[in-house]
């Protein structure tokens, strides 16, 4: 079976690509790194929502597609959730961090799992993993930028956020939990 190469499927492609770009401006000691490196993860945070909004409009679904979206996205929040906690090393930013890369990797596996046994249905994103996703890129553009903007506290901000993030993380993941638990008794 060959893989279709579709305009969503090159937008998830450049997701992927734009994580070591990422790591690179991070690291770069100039005074705008921090700002380009928020425009990179807000630029690959947009491609995340326009390859799905084109792939359902135009109809350019494909099973590679659906399996590389997932990935591409974890790839980069737990790529970046690890930036930022090594930057501002403390355990309130370590613990929630742990938990959305902990219950990322718990929920893949479930996924691929209830995959093979025909279940996937039951796992599928819902509403409340949409609004977990929404928290966590608000939360780590903040923690990536930093800096006060229009006397906003940036930097605090994006702790409120991580922590509704993963809140939200581990309520959806009790909610996948669950609907697996109800496959595994059936």
């Amino acid at each position: 079976m060959a893989v279709k190469f579709t305009l969503p499927t090159y937008l998830t492609l450049l997701r992927i690509a734009l994580i070591p770009l990422l790591m690179v401006v991070f690291y770069l000691p100039w005074e705008y790194s921090r700002l380009a490196c928020t425009i990179v993860f807000v630029v690959a945070g947009f491609t995340d929502w326009l390859d799905g909004y084109l792939a359902r409009k135009m109809g350019l679904e494909t099973a590679f597609g659906a399996f590389l979206d997932p990935v591409a996205d974890k790839l980069m929040v737990a790529f970046v959730l690890i930036l930022v906690v090594q930057a501002e090393a403390n355990p309130y930013l370590t613990v929630p961090a742990a938990i959305i890369i902990g219950r990322e990797i718990t929920i893949a596996s479930l996924r691929e799992w209830m995959a093979e046994i025909g279940q996937r249905a039951k796992v599928k994103v819902s509403q409340l993993g949409k609004w977990k996703t929404t928290a966590q890129m608000a939360a780590i553009s903040f923690l990536l930028y930093r800096d006060d903007l229009w006397g906003l506290p940036i930097n605090n901000l994006g702790y409120w956020l991580l922590y509704l993030s993963a809140i939200l993380t581990l309520w959806s993941m009790i909610n996948y939990l669950m609907a697996a638990l109800s496959t595994i008794n059936e």
